[in-house]
């Protein structure tokens, strides 16, 4: 370092890790950059999902968001983040209901109780549609 630049800056920089505020600084800096795009994709999602809003409306949102993007998702949150709490707890309990119709698919479980099963059984049997072999699976599977 050069004399006169030390003279006049009265500041030596040590690098990246010359200073624990340095090191403070940024680690706020990176928390701020990274709830901006949680926050920026957030809004980016709930435009889509919104269905009620125009195509035009989404352009335009999404055009404000480029070249303004601070102000403008600050407007978003503000303006649209009551419908944005709905939309989201919507969107999740269509999806649990989705996964829950999948679940019990999947498990070939028609919900009902296991006398309703045995009982089913039992008729299926005595009209001989299946053995007493096939009638004493069923029971055991259902009281299982």
């Amino acid at each position: 370092m050069r004399f006169i630049e030390a003279v006049t800056t009265g500041y030596e920089y040590q690098g990246f890790w010359g200073s624990f505020w340095d090191i403070i600084w940024w680690f706020l800096l990176i928390f701020v950059f990274m709830a901006y795009l949680f926050a920026l994709f957030a809004v980016i999602g709930d435009l889509f999902r919104d269905h009620k809003l125009s195509g035009w409306w989404k352009a335009i949102w999404i055009i404000f968001l480029i070249f303004v993007p601070f102000l403008t998702l600050l407007v978003y949150l503000i303006a649209r983040g009551n419908g944005m709490a709905r939309r989201s707890a919507s969107a999740a309990s269509e999806m649990k209901a989705a996964q829950d119709e999948y679940i019990k698919s999947v498990a070939g479980g028609t919900g009902s109780s296991p006398s309703e099963e045995i009982a089913k059984a039992k008729a299926l049997l005595d009209a001989g549609t299946i053995t007493q072999a096939e009638y004493d699976a069923i029971k055991t599977k259902a009281l299982a």
